[in-house]
C-alpha cells in the first residue's frame, strides 16, 4: 500500500523546458507508478474499475491507482514527451509509443522478493526482464543504434519500497522473526543497490529513486493499528519512524553512489516524497485533492489525517516533535564492466 498525491495537477503541466533532450521515460516500482500492469496479471491488487479513473480522460478507470493522472504521466507531460506513460504489457502499444518509454510497474510490489510474492505481482527483477525484453523489441524495429541512442538519453525512475514495510515487515511476522527493523531496512536497501546495477549495466544514466513517504499516515495503516480506527486517526509512529530512518540511509548511498559514477555521465538523483506529504497533512486550512494509492481510497478537500507534530505512539506513548528521532561523457565500454555496489 503506498501512497500519491495530486494537488491541482493539471495545473502543474508546464511548457516544455528549453533545450531538453530527454528521449524517453522508463519507470519501475509500485501501485505509485503503475498504470495499469496489473490489468495484465492475475492478482486482486487492480484498480480497473470505478471509482478509480473519475477525472481520467473519459472518466476510465485504466488501472492506475488514482482518480486521475500517476505523477509520472505529469513528468512526462512536462518534458514534453507524450500525455500519457503507458503500461509496458498493454498489447496494443505502438513501436512509436515503446519509443517514448513505458512503465514497468506493478501496484503492491517491493524491493524484497517476498513482498510482490505475497500479492502475486511483478518483482522488480522481473520487471528489469521486461526491460530487457523491452530493448530486444525495439531494436528488432528499429536497429541497435537507434535502441542504444535513447536508452542513453533516457530517464529511469524507481518509485518503491512502500510495500514492503507496511504490507510485508510490520503486518506479517514472517521477515520479523529473522530481521529487526534497522536490519530489514538494510535488507531492502540492498535489493535496490541491485536493481540499481541491473539499470546501470543496461544502459542507464539518469536514474532517480524516490524515498518512503510518511507510512504511518496511510489511512490503511491507520485503520489497521489504531486503538480505535473511528476515533483515534493519528498517524502511527513506528511505521512513519522507519520510513525517516530508510530515507536517511537512502540518500546517503544515493550520494555516494552520484560521487563515484559522476565522472561515467552518472546522475543518480533522491525525490523527497515524505516532506511534502507532511506539509500537506500538517495544512489542515489547505483543500487538497488527495489520492491514496492501493487503499481504495479517494480524498478530496482537506486532509485530516493527523499532524506529524502529535504522532501517535502504537505503544501508547507521546508525542513525537517532527517524527524523526533517529539517532561528463559516457564511457560506453563501462556499461557491463562499472559496478556501483
Amino acid at each position: 500500500m503506498s501512497l500519491l498525491f495530486v494537488a491541482n495537477a493539471e495545473a502543474l503541466v508546464l511548457p516544455r523546458p528549453f533545450n531538453n533532450k530527454i528521449t524517453a521515460a522508463f519507470v519501475f516500482g509500485d501501485s505509485t507508478v503503475d498504470p495499469g500492469n496489473n490489468n495484465y496479471v492475475r492478482t486482486l491488487f487492480r484498480s480497473n474499475f470505478p471509482p478509480y479513473g473519475m477525472d481520467f480522460k473519459g472518466q476510465t478507470p485504466t488501472g492506475r491507482f488514482t482518480n486521475g493522472k500517476l505523477t509520472t504521466d505529469l513528468v512526462v507531460s512536462y518534458i514534453g514527451i507524450k500525455e500519457y506513460l503507458p503500461p509496458y504489457l498493454d498489447p496494443n502499444l505502438s513501436i512509436e509509443e515503446l519509443m517514448t518509454g513505458v512503465s514497468f510497474a506493478s501496484a503492491g510490489t517491493g524491493l524484497d522478493p517476498l513482498t510482490a510474492q505475497i500479492s502475486s505481482v511483478i518483482s522488480l527483477p522481473k520487471q528489469l526482464e521486461y526491460f530487457k525484453e523491452y530493448k530486444n523489441r525495439l531494436q528488432s524495429a528499429i536497429g541497435k543504434k537507434r535502441m542504444e541512442a535513447i536508452i542513453k538519453e533516457a530517464v529511469f525512475l524507481v518509485s518503491c519500497g512502500t510495500n514492503d514495510f507496511v504490507v510485508n515487515y510490520f503486518t506479517l511476522p514472517i521477515r520479523r522473526k529473522n530481521y529487526t527493523a534497522s536490519a530489514y531496512q538494510q535488507f531492502v536497501l540492498q535489493n535496490l543497490k541491485q536493481v540499481l546495477q541491473d539499470l546501470w549495466d543496461e544502459g542507464a544514466r539518469r536514474i532517480s529513486v524516490t524515498g518512503l513517504p510518511p507510512t504511518g499516515c496511510l489511512p490503511a495503516v491507520i485503520t489497521l493499528n489504531s486503538k480505535n480506527a473511528i476515533l483515534e486517526r493519528g498517524c502511527i509512529e513506528k511505521f512513519s519512524r522507519a520510513a525517516v530512518e530508510y530515507n536517511q540511509v537512502l540518500q546517503n548511498e544515493l550520494n555516494s553512489m552520484q560521487s563515484i559514477l559522476a565522472h561515467h555521465g552518472a546522475k543518480i538523483t533522491y525525490i523527497d516524497i515524505f516532506t511534502p506529504l507532511v506539509d500537506m497533512i500538517e495544512g489542515l486550512g489547505k483543500h487538497v485533492p488527495v489520492i491514496v494509492a492501493a487503499t481504495g481510497i479517494i480524498f478530496h478537500g482537506r486532509f485530516n489525517l493527523c499532524r506529524l507534530s502529535a504522532v501517535k505512539d502504537d505503544t501508547g506513548g507521546g508525542d513525537d516533535g517532527d517524527g524523526d528521532d533517529s539517532n561528463s561523457d559516457d564511457d560506453e565500454g563501462s556499461f557491463k564492466t562499472m559496478k556501483i555496489i
